[in-house]
């Protein structure tokens, strides 16, 4: 059986993103640093992909309706699954991520599963951050952290 996946290249405020989807779902939406130029098919998820993160970044969205299906192991499936239900304009702390999981000890693993989440924006990672208040990390770089915890609180 062979696994079709189709790759566009969308442009956000805060630079190129990389999607990747197979017949019924997102797998991967990253960040694209250096200028790479995917292959930029017109699949119709893709396309519904772009139109929803173009109304995120304009305050027109707060929910995604895209299908996701993250490549992971159970234990990063389960984290991000949590990461899904802090609302829009919401932060929580790696440790109070770590006790909705069921284990308060496992707050390093949590963010160590957090920092592999292959969904950016739409399983909202940046949404974490550490306890003293501070911003905690981010694979996308601190300053696409900063903006969009800024672009949903105004």
């Amino acid at each position: 059986m062979t696994h079709t996946s189709y790759q566009r290249t969308i442009k956000t405020p805060i630079g190129s993103m990389i999607a990747v989807a197979n017949n019924h779902a997102l797998i991967s939406l990253d960040f694209a640093d250096d200028n790479v130029m995917a292959e930029n098919s017109n699949y119709p998820l893709l396309l519904q992909l772009e139109i929803e993160l173009n109304q995120y970044f304009k305050q027109k969205r707060k929910h995604f309706t895209i299908p996701l299906s993250p490549n992971g192991t159970a234990f990063q499936k389960a984290v991000w699954e949590i990461l899904r239900t802090i609302p829009y304009d919401s932060t929580i702390s790696y440790s109070e991520e770590a006790k909705i999981f069921g284990n308060p000890k496992a707050t390093r693993a949590v963010a160590n599963a957090n920092g592999k989440n292959p969904i950016s924006i739409l399983i909202p990672c940046h949404r974490v951050i550490s306890s003293d208040g501070s911003i905690g990390g981010y694979s996308g770089g601190l300053w696409r952290k900063e903006f969009l915890l800024s672009l949903e609180k105004e």
